[in-house]
């Protein structure tokens, strides 16, 4: 059995913000695959590329119009079949964003479904009656703010959507649906791709008899900038039916040779007991993605916690894990108070991401030690952050584009204005400035992973944690002569190491010069 992911380096890519080659200002997919070289000589065994499909780009591909074309601002189906070539060639698996929970409204799927009551696809979107004030159906709210339900003048009912209004959920009750979906698969599969990142994997199914959720208890004196987060989603998500449309979208893969599922997990309270449960056995998804390490939380308690919580929730399951992604500050800025300085904290926060168990997930210009782009209002693109600005500024400042020649116009990703701009923090960044330099972020970044690479223990090694006083995190992946004992300080102060720990230095290491002594933000691999 080919496990190609297990232990697997995966490289996100963000289209729109990869790069340009036809002039327009936005990522395209004959841009990424000119790029690809950078991505083989970091490492990476698999590269994820965010949605590619026909959308209005009202959520910036995440409101899919038509799940078996290429959207054309990113280029053609031969331009995409180019790209999987060429990938292969470089000895990179190419795994696509699938966003089946929810299409575009402008969907034909759609566009049918609310022409009439009785028609062929009526039932192919979640629809309700009012209630006899003529309110929504129940309680639900929409992530992006405002109830989750929608009125349609046309079919005088209700239609849900847990995200835009443009977004209306399919109906995965309905045979019909989860059969198109699966059809639409299929079609990629038989294209060569090797995967499928699932979006919102546990937004899949609703409940039939629509209950309230019940609020989420709260110290908080205030309540929350998204009314979101006031509720406990028991009945709008993580239902008990979704677990048998995972064993299809599993049986459908295993019809082909080494693919792979790893679905996101969207849950503020139960998200490493969801993971556990859809990675479970040898029939549902592969591996399972979540938020659990894209908050603030930077302290070895939380890191054990959400780890060790994992393991023994699924000791047969997979999971995979990232620091930054399109839709979170970008963690050096988000750790920021907890950096000694001078790219210390980047480079700690790869060696640290690179020594968990699981595969791991690299989000485009973490490898730079990329921060967050500081956006002005005039400069927004993202709907979140037009409905919470300005406690929350939404999702474009990590989303901006990469950063490749510092002195070139938009720093080598177009000859035209980028969608989004390229500020001089970022560009300072750039992959030419830090190229063959030793001790760049991303010189470390290509030597940690070739150490993993290299380190079967760090593939494949259970994880046994230490008893350490913080900031000091320490744990040992496998066992007996080949085990590797890795050490991390949190902090941007020195601190002794407790006698016993340590041993000799068998890998890259930050700070760990001195003997019984960790330098501020540092880390090592003794064995």
């Amino acid at each position: 059995m080919n496990e190609w992911w297990r232990g697997a380096v995966i490289y996100q890519i963000y289209p729109r913000s990869f790069q340009d080659e036809n002039g327009d200002g936005i990522g395209d997919l004959p841009g990424i695959t000119r790029r690809l070289d950078h991505v083989a000589r970091l490492g990476a065994d698999a590269i994820w590329l965010s949605p590619i499909f026909p959308s209005p780009m009202e959520d910036m591909g995440y409101d899919v119009s038509d799940y078996t074309g290429i959207e054309p601002l990113f280029g053609t189906l031969a331009d995409f079949d180019a790209l999987i070539a060429r990938a292969h060639d470089l000895g990179l698996k190419v795994i696509i964003d699938q966003v089946i929970s929810h299409s575009s409204d402008r969907h034909p799927w759609f566009t049918e479904s609310r022409k009439s009551r009785t028609g062929p696809r009526a039932d192919w979107y979640v629809w309700a009656d009012p209630k006899p004030d003529g309110s929504p159906p129940n309680n639900w709210p929409s992530v992006f703010g405002g109830s989750a339900w929608c009125w349609d003048a046309g079919r005088r009912q209700y239609y849900l959507h847990n995200f835009l209004t443009s977004q209306p959920d399919l109906n995965l009750h309905s045979p019909a649906v989860q059969t198109a979906l699966l059809d639409t698969m299929r079609f990629w599969l038989d294209r060569g791709v090797d995967g499928f990142r699932l979006d919102t994997v546990n937004y899949y199914f609703h409940d039939d008899q629509l209950r309230d959720n019940p609020p989420l208890p709260s110290k908080d004196k205030l309540p929350p900038v998204n009314p979101y987060d006031m509720q406990l989603h028991l009945y709008s998500k993580t239902r008990p039916e979704n677990i048998a449309f995972l064993q299809k979208l599993r049986a459908l893969t295993d019809e082909y040779s080494a693919r792979m599922l790893v679905g996101e997990v969207g849950d503020a309270t139960r998200a490493v007991e969801i993971m556990g449960d859809y990675t479970a056995g040898s029939d549902r998804l592969h591996m399972a993605y979540s938020f659990e390490l894209l908050g603030p939380d930077f302290t070895p308690a939380h890191f054990r916690a959400v780890i060790e919580g994992f393991f023994t929730g699924a000791p047969d399951g997979w999971p995979c894990w990232s620091f930054s992604n399109h839709d979170v500050n970008r963690h050096v800025t988000r750790w920021a108070k907890h950096d000694a300085g001078n790219d210390a904290l980047a480079r700690q926060a790869a060696a640290l991401l690179l020594s968990f168990e699981g595969a791991i997930c690299l989000y485009q210009g973490e490898e730079l030690g990329q921060t967050e782009t500081d956006i002005l209002w005039e400069e927004l693109t993202d709907p979140v952050g037009m409905r919470f600005w300005p406690d929350n500024k939404g999702r474009d400042g990590c989303r901006t584009p990469m950063v490749w020649e510092r002195d070139e116009h938009a720093a080598g990703f177009s000859t035209a204005e980028p969608w989004l701009p390229v500020k001089p923090p970022q560009r300072a960044r750039a992959v030419d400035t830090q190229a063959g330099v030793e001790g760049s972020v991303l010189e470390t970044y290509r030597a940690l992973i070739a150490f993993r690479k290299a380190t079967p223990a760090l593939l494949h090694g259970a994880t046994r944690f230490l008893n350490l006083p913080a900031p000091l995190l320490g744990f040992v992946r496998g066992e007996g002569e080949g085990a590797v004992t890795c050490l991390f300080n949190l902090s941007a102060k020195a601190v002794k190491l407790p006698k016993g720990v340590g041993g000799k230095a068998i890998g890259p290491a930050q700070g760990m010069e001195t003997a019984g002594v960790v330098g501020a933000n540092g880390w090592g691999f003794v064995g």
